[in-house]
Parts: C-alpha cells; sequence; structure tokens
C-alpha cells in the first residue's frame, strides 16, 4: 500500500503543478484583450453560425473554469468570466467549447465513444477501488477464489475510466484544433492574441493527460498487485 500512496501522491503534485500553471496562464491571457472587442458569448456564437449550427444556445454558468458543452441539451455553457469577459483567454475557452459542438453536429467518432462510456463510467467508477482493495483482502482471508475475482471486476471497472481518459484525449485536443484553425481563418484574433489563446489551451489539455497517465499508472498498479499475488 506504501507504494500505491507514493504513486497517488506523484500524480496529485504533478496535477497541482499543471492545474496552477493553467490558472496562472489564463489569468495572464485574461489581461490581453481582443482587438475585435467581441465577448467569449459573441465569439462563441459567431462560431456556431459559422459552422452552421443553430440550434445550441450559448449560456452562462457559476464558477471559475467549469466551461463545457453538453450534448444532451445542446448547451455551451460558459463560465460567468468567458462568457462576459473580452480576451484572448476567453476566446480559446469560447471558441474550444463550441469545438466540441462542432464535433457533435459532425458525429465525431471520439466524442460519440466518449459519451456512449459515460453511463458506464458514472456507475462503475465510484466502486471500483473499492472492489479491488476489497477482493484483494478478501483473497488474502481466504486465498485465492472469491477474492480474485471481486478484485478483478473491481480492475475491470478500473479499467473503463482508463480507457475513458484516453478517450477524451483525441476529442480534446481535436476541439482545440478545431477552435485555434477557426480563430485563425476567420481573424478573429491578433498574433499576439492568437498566441497567448493556443498557450491556454495546450495547458488545459496538459490537464487531460495528466489524468489519463495517472488512471493508467493506477491501473497497472492495482493489476500487479492483483496477478502478482496469484501463486
Amino acid at each position: 500500500m506504501l507504494g500505491y500512496y507514493i504513486l497517488i501522491g506523484a500524480i496529485a503534485l504533478v496535477s497541482w503543478l499543471v492545474s496552477n500553471q493553467l490558472k496562472k496562464k489564463f489569468a495572464h491571457y485574461s489581461k490581453v484583450q481582443l482587438r475585435n472587442g467581441m465577448s467569449g458569448k459573441e465569439i462563441a456564437e459567431k462560431m456556431l453560425s459559422d459552422n452552421g449550427i443553430y440550434d445550441v444556445e450559448v449560456i452562462s454558468v457559476a464558477g471559475r473554469l467549469t466551461d463545457h458543452y453538453n450534448p444532451k441539451n445542446k448547451t455551451v455553457n460558459l463560465s460567468e468570466a468567458v462568457y462576459n469577459q473580452r480576451n484572448a483567454a476567453a476566446a480559446a475557452v469560447a471558441a474550444h467549447e463550441c469545438g466540441h459542438a462542432v464535433q457533435h453536429a459532425q458525429a465525431y467518432s471520439w466524442l460519440q465513444m466518449r459519451s456512449q462510456l459515460v453511463p458506464v463510467v458514472s456507475v462503475t467508477s465510484g466502486m471500483s477501488q473499492w472492489l479491488v482493495i476489497g477482493g484483494i483482502v478478501l483473497g488474502a482471508a481466504a486465498g485465492v477464489g472469491l477474492g480474485f475475482w471481486v478484485a478483478f471486476a473491481g480492475l475491470a471497472f478500473m479499467g473503463f475510466a482508463t480507457l475513458f481518459s484516453f478517450i477524451t484525449l483525441p476529442v480534446e485536443y481535436d476541439a482545440s484544433n478545431r477552435a485555434l484553425a477557426w480563430l485563425k481563418a476567420k481573424n478573429m484574433v491578433t498574433p499576439e492574441e492568437y498566441k497567448g489563446s493556443e498557450d491556454a489551451l495546450k495547458w488545459a489539455a496538459r490537464t487531460y493527460l495528466v489524468a489519463a497517465i495517472g488512471a493508467l499508472a493506477s491501473l497497472l498498479y492495482w493489476a500487479l498487485q492483483i496477478f502478482g499475488g496469484r501463486d
């Protein structure tokens, strides 16, 4: 268990460092005001319109960095700062979330796969680690048998969460690429503003990369504990 805590601690530290850097980047680029004077809401609505999407609503939600696209009710949800502000960071986030709306409209395969996994992961992720630990403890007490299969079930559930994390990567990177391509093609930002938007989105993507690596590391650790403990 000590090895597991060391692993989790290391992953948590890297995650905190990346998240902290992301916040600094967004704070910095929030000071780079857009020459065109458009708000995040206006940027989002124009990108949707330019892509022929008219059934998606752009709304404001509370919180910081709470921006997301909801495919169920077709809404681009922008945090209050992004929704109202007129800077490079707001433009990047607004365009990125609209990138997901474009993916949805074009039936982007990776987004479809992720959406199919959402109900599975929402049920299994909360119990996976408990099943693994419980199975290992049960196996230690009663020998290889039921305990192994309980732990294996937990590992399988953990595998779904890991798969979800890795499927999320192309979805997020593609949305950023769509956003940046549109910002440049439509001359929505100056070269300086574009550089800020690009840098901000790169750091946002790195948070997903760290999460995926962390999920894989945890999966491999528990797999070693389960299979390494068998005769």
